[in-house]
């Protein structure tokens, strides 16, 4: 498992307890503290985990208004807690992390759909996050990380 993969597991599993339990606040670090020594002790991920969480957090209301806009007959509080919380995590990356290419965002979302979610979770974020990022380039607000490099362009 790459690093940021695990990054990214950890993460969702922190946003999955945390919502499981009523979205406390103050237990927020606690959770992400206990998950990263329970599952991975000695791995150095840069603030990564910690500051997403916080972020997915923090923009909770807003991601889920994103994704209610993208998926409309799933209202968010009837999706699976593992479901909801990998579209926040991946809506988060795919809007607003500007150093993560959207299509790794997308990708990296459904796999932990397939792994941690039911039979139709990977189809299921693929379809949301897929209409997001459609939205995203008809709309022309793709990141500079995604733009096309000129060596691309010249092919």
């Amino acid at each position: 498992m790459s690093n940021r993969h695990l990054s990214r597991t950890i993460a969702m599993q922190s946003l999955y307890e945390w919502d499981f339990l009523g979205r406390p606040e103050e237990r927020l670090e606690e959770i992400v503290s206990y998950n990263k020594t329970e599952f991975a002790p000695d791995f150095d991920d840069h603030g990564y985990i910690a500051e997403t969480v916080k972020e997915v957090a923090r923009r909770k209301d807003e991601l889920d208004a994103i994704i209610s806009q993208f998926a409309p007959d799933w209202p968010i509080d009837n999706m699976t807690v593992i479901d909801r919380n990998i579209l926040r995590l991946g809506t988060f990356e795919l809007k607003f992390n500007l150093a993560i290419p959207s299509k790794v965002a997308i990708n990296e979302a459904i796999e932990l759909g397939k792994t941690f979610g039911g039979d139709a979770s990977g189809k299921f974020v693929n379809g949301v996050l897929g209409a997001i990022y459609k939205d995203i380039i008809a709309n022309g607000k793709l990141k500079s990380v995604d733009a096309p490099k000129e060596e691309d362009e010249k092919k």
